[in-house]
């Protein structure tokens, strides 16, 4: 009995299951809704043989791959940035994209990603999340100093700029729209202050 690799490309609502063997012989496919158990009911006749599958790590990879982990499957993550993909291939979609996931993983050259302990990976997120808000009050922060220097030709250091009230900020500038602007930047930097 031949062992097969099944490769899934993931969609915000449907995904395609592509089934292949060792040989690269293209053994079932089909598209279903993002719902484990329609997964699961998909891949049931091929669990006795199925040597790996692949999920491509999109933004919503997290339920299918710990669904599937959780019910035995040997699940391969893989890293869709560290892809060639389609070098050659004419007839590019959904399908194509779930069998060149288990050919790629057939030939031993899938790029993977690593699978992060689902109790841990909130935390990943958070950290993630306040990086982004971080680099958000920067940008705020840098597009405040820009606007003042571009007005009056001089510069603002950080500490004046964190020492700024909304009206200070506001009266600064002649203008309504300087104004607006001065007073909308400090209003979300104040937001976003660790």
């Amino acid at each position: 009995m031949k062992k097969v690799i099944a490769g899934i490309d993931l969609h915000s609502n449907n995904l395609v299951v592509g089934i292949m063997d060792q040989d690269g012989k293209r053994v079932g496919q089909q598209k279903l809704p993002c719902e484990l158990t329609a997964v699961v009911k998909f891949l049931a006749p091929f669990k006795q043989r199925l040597e790996q599958v692949v999920v491509e790590s999109t933004y919503n990879w997290y339920w299918l791959v710990d669904g599937l982990q959780a019910l035995g499957y040997p699940v391969v993550l893989a890293n869709p940035a560290a892809m060639e993909q389609y070098s050659g291939i004419k007839n590019a979609g959904d399908t194509n994209d779930a069998f060149f996931l288990a050919e790629q993983l057939r030939l031993k050259i899938l790029p993977t990603g690593y699978i992060y302990d689902a109790r841990l990976r909130p935390v990943r997120d958070l950290l993630r999340r306040r990086l982004l808000l971080v680099h958000q009050r920067t940008a705020l922060m840098l597009s405040f100093k820009s606007l003042y220097i571009r007005t009056t030709g001089e510069e603002m250091t950080l500490r004046e700029l964190k020492a700024l009230a909304i009206k200070e900020a506001q009266d600064l500038y002649d203008h309504p729209a300087n104004q607006l602007i001065a007073g909308i930047r400090i209003k979300h930097i104040e937001h976003l202050k660790p």
